[in-house]
């Protein structure tokens, strides 16, 4: 029987510009300038410059790996992968698939980024490979019908990114199947730096990423790797995840394509924050809610979403840990109607009206045995004259069910660049990002848009 690996290798190798749909297509041209805005703005994240300053001394003098919204940087390929990938993960504001529970832009984006930096790639090579790699890390995600054990965005990570990359370099199927080998002696992510709130969190898709360049190079080099690296005995499936089925996503290889399936996420949080964050805002809209006039707001949602963005508020929280608590979110949706980039300042996460307003604020769960479910689910207002209001979310705001308009999305990626101190390339990155298909060197094409 052919291993999943070689499965995943063959269709991502396959995967060819020209014979993708047209909603393909866009899709692949919007995530990809949504990610890179994201990096940019990403360069202003917590810890964003220390992690760069380890990067620059693991790098060395040299290398030619771009670094978003950092002009002039240059890294060595594995180290540009790693800051950029933290960058687009830091702030919680990348694309993510939700049916898989992952964000498949922040590695793979990062990686094929990178690698543009080493010799020309053309624009149509480059979004040939972010698709296939995109459709291998999702459907690692999507063949998983048990609660989330580890950290998908890294361990399924890296599997996508090294499908991408060797879909870039037209790696034989052979090597590409072993360094699949290898992704699978590097992969990690635990979820203990998410219920935490630490930044390891995005380090963990940084090293993924990181580590997908350093797998690929091996097997180019010539290291075998083990073939059953994906459904083994203790391949990744049997030793990250709980309750797979490979067969159907396997039999979808080339008829869905994962990247038209991406969400993006409207505001800078956790997914699972999404729903809740729109009901609320729907409710002050609908009744004119104010903070002095709530007593409570409940959103009862599935489990997942509890287990998410569930925590309690607590002062001196991190931003990290913020950014996935739902309380406190809330409570600066009901101050301002709405949450940027630029909420999360020390003085506002010790804030005490903010504080005392989250504890109105809670995540119940439901029923729902879905362990990946995001909705259905029902926000609630209860006043203080005793009166309640709800409002029931069925789909996600920036889903492909309720996508963002052409105008939406350039207003994030504007919003985003502002943040990162680039303003100034908005309409030219967004001129490029349409045509890119058409370009013959990725990197330098970026590079005069980013650096000029």
């Amino acid at each position: 029987m052919t291993p999943a690996s070689r499965r995943f290798v063959d269709h991502a190798l396959a995967t060819e510009w020209g014979d993708l749909a047209p909603a393909t297509q866009a899709a692949a041209r919007t995530f990809l300038h949504d990610t890179l805005a994201v990096g940019i703005a990403g360069r202003n994240a917590p810890f964003a410059d220390a992690t760069f300053a380890a990067a620059e001394r693991w790098s060395g003098a040299g290398g030619t790996g771009l670094v978003l919204g950092r002009p002039h940087a240059r890294l060595t390929t594995p180290h540009a992968a790693f800051v950029n990938a933290y960058q687009i993960h830091a702030q919680e504001f990348d694309c993510v698939h939700e049916p898989a529970v992952a964000h498949p832009m922040a590695s793979i984006g990062a990686v094929l980024l990178a690698e543009a930096g080493r010799s020309p790639v053309s624009g149509a090579d480059f979004l040939a490979a972010m698709v296939g790699g995109v459709d291998v890390m999702a459907a690692l995600g999507v063949a998983v019908r048990g609660p989330l054990k580890f950290f998908r965005p890294a361990t399924a990570g890296i599997f996508g990114a090294i499908a991408a990359l060797c879909r870039l370099r037209r790696l034989s199927p052979e090597v590409a199947t072993n360094a699949f080998g290898y992704g699978l002696a590097f992969a990690s992510g635990t979820m203990q730096a998410h219920v935490e709130g630490k930044p390891t969190l995005a380090i963990q898709v940084a090293g993924a990423a990181r580590s997908a360049i350093e797998a690929v190079d091996l097997a180019a080099a010539g290291l075998e790797g083990p073939q059953g690296s994906i459904d083994g005995p203790f391949g990744y499936l049997a030793l990250f995840e709980d309750d797979v089925d490979l067969a159907p996503v396997l039999a979808q290889l080339g008829t869905v394509r994962r990247i038209e399936e991406l969400s993006w996420k409207p505001f800078p949080s956790g997914r699972a924050a999404h729903g809740a964050i729109i009901a609320l805002r729907e409710l002050i809209a609908a009744h004119g809610i104010t903070p002095d006039t709530l007593a409570r707001f409940t959103y009862r949602a599935p489990p997942l979403i509890h287990r998410l963005v569930g925590r309690r508020p607590v002062a001196g929280m991190s931003v990290a840990y913020a950014r996935l608590c739902f309380a406190w979110l809330g409570a600066v949706v009901l101050t301002r109607g709405t949450l940027g980039l630029a909420d999360f300042t020390p003085e506002r996460l010790s804030d005490p009206a903010l504080l005392a307003l989250a504890d109105r604020i809670h995540v119940e769960i439901d029923d729902n045995p879905d362990a990946a479910a995001f909705v259905p689910a029902i926000g609630t207002v209860t006043l203080d004259t005793g009166e309640v209001f709800s409002r029931t979310v069925t789909r996600q705001f920036g889903s492909p069910e309720w996508p963002l308009s052409r105008t939406e999305h350039l207003a994030k990626a504007a919003r985003c660049l502002d943040f990162g101190g680039m303003a100034e390339a908005h309409d030219r990155l967004t001129m490029l990002i349409d045509d890119l298909a058409s370009a013959s060197d990725v990197a330098a094409a970026l590079g005069a848009v980013l650096e000029s």
